[in-house]
């Protein structure tokens, strides 16, 4: 893979950079699998998918000493993300979405400037808004999912979303511990805070974080029980 990237960014060798997309679709069809359960448009997504992977082959260095698939990841699933935002139905306000558009657009640009993803307290500070803006913005641009998502089996009775939305006759009482937890999460380390704040806040899944922030699933499963570890001690 590497000569084939040097052929192509030393040679302008077109060929090479054909032989390093075939090489690749995989990795598109992989991102895939994750929305095959939310659209028809399957044959859409993967050409998509592929205009990603091809913005990835051409905007990637060597010198970013970064695994090529770790690299292409993030620009695959932005472009696809971007198709399904901009065909949905729900209405998201004008705000919101604008300020979700200029996130992804500098959170793109430094990714392919640097081949590190910036943060969401960096995006923050760079844009002059508050984290939680950051975290609403980027969750409004999120695929919707079915109150009758199953969320849960372990072989026997399946727990589906709308078993875990509390009622609205139900009232917390547990102030004080809300404030402890929130203290607690504040105290963590950045990526622990992170890690923790996308997987129960946002909902994010271990593998996609992994993507995000260019480590791997062990490293944010390692993390998120370490942060829930220090949480613990912290409330206790």
């Amino acid at each position: 893979m590497t000569e084939l990237f040097i052929r192509y960014k030393n040679h302008n060798d077109n060929h090479a950079r054909e032989l390093i997309a075939e090489g690749n679709l995989k990795l598109v069809l992989s991102i895939l699998r994750k929305y095959q359960n939310r659209t028809d448009n399957m044959d859409d997504l993967f050409q998509i998918g592929c205009v990603g992977l091809m913005k990835a082959i051409d905007n990637f260095d060597l010198a970013h000493e970064v695994k090529f698939s770790t690299y292409a990841v993030p620009l695959i699933l932005g472009e696809i993300r971007r198709y399904l935002r901009d065909n949905s139905n729900i209405r998201i306000s004008r705000s919101i979405k604008d300020l979700a558009y200029k996130i992804l657009k500098l959170k793109e640009e430094y990714f392919v400037e640097t081949g590190k993803e910036l943060t969401n307290k960096e995006v923050a500070d760079k844009l002059e808004v508050t984290e939680i803006d950051v975290i609403i913005a980027l969750d409004a641009m999120h695929d919707p999912i079915s109150m009758f998502e199953p969320i849960y089996n372990n072989g026997g009775d399946t727990i589906y979303l709308e078993d875990q939305i509390e009622s609205k006759n139900e009232k917390s009482t547990n102030w004080d511990i809300m404030i402890s937890l929130n203290g607690a999460i504040n105290e963590l380390k950045e990526k622990e805070k992170q890690i923790i704040t996308e997987r129960f806040l946002i909902g994010k899944t271990q593998m996609e974080i992994a993507e995000e922030i260019g480590i791997s699933q062990a490293q944010v499963s390692r993390l998120e029980k370490g942060g829930i570890e220090n949480i613990k001690r912290k409330i206790m």
